[in-house]
């Protein structure tokens, strides 16, 4: 699977987002021929892996304790995505509370828009004994992925 990550400064709040480049395998179309649209969820998530990872962060920290599940998750479709089309994922965060982040996500196909979705994010601190409770996102974590992702008003 090849891809790639960039930061664009430019001026349209979705020119300025982190853009991750992919494309479409096999295995991830329907009977259609058409991306599967369990799919979308994934892209978005990869590209936000992806950001972190710019970020010199990692989502999942092997040697630390806070975790980040998903409390709420959206896609509005527009146009599908085929086998071996290359596309983009552009991501920013629109939301960054004491507790949560909320991201922004574009598919694009050169420029044609595939859809948007949005993703909201929990931080928490594992327990010993398993459990999870919110946590405060640690000042350093939204440091970094803010020289990565546009923090900035949501685009309609």
């Amino acid at each position: 699977m090849s891809s790639s990550c960039q930061r664009d400064r430019g001026a349209d709040p979705m020119e300025r987002a982190f853009r991750y480049a992919r494309r479409v395998q096999f295995g991830e179309t329907d009977m259609a021929g058409i991306v599967h649209f369990a799919w979308m969820f994934r892209y978005m998530e990869e590209a936000e892996h992806a950001a972190w990872r710019a970020a010199g962060l990692s989502i999942a920290d092997k040697n630390g304790d806070l975790g980040w599940p998903r409390v709420a998750a959206s896609f509005d479709f527009r146009s599908p995505l085929r086998f071996e089309d290359e596309f983009e994922v552009s991501v920013r965060l629109v939301e960054v509370g004491t507790r949560s982040l909320q991201y922004e996500h574009m598919i694009s196909r050169g420029d044609v828009l595939i859809g948007t979705g949005r993703m909201k994010t929990v931080c928490t601190r594992k327990g010993a004994d398993g459990s999870m409770r919110a946590a405060e996102i640690p000042a350093e974590i939204i440091g970094k992925l803010r020289n990565v992702l546009t923090v900035a008003p949501a685009v309609s």
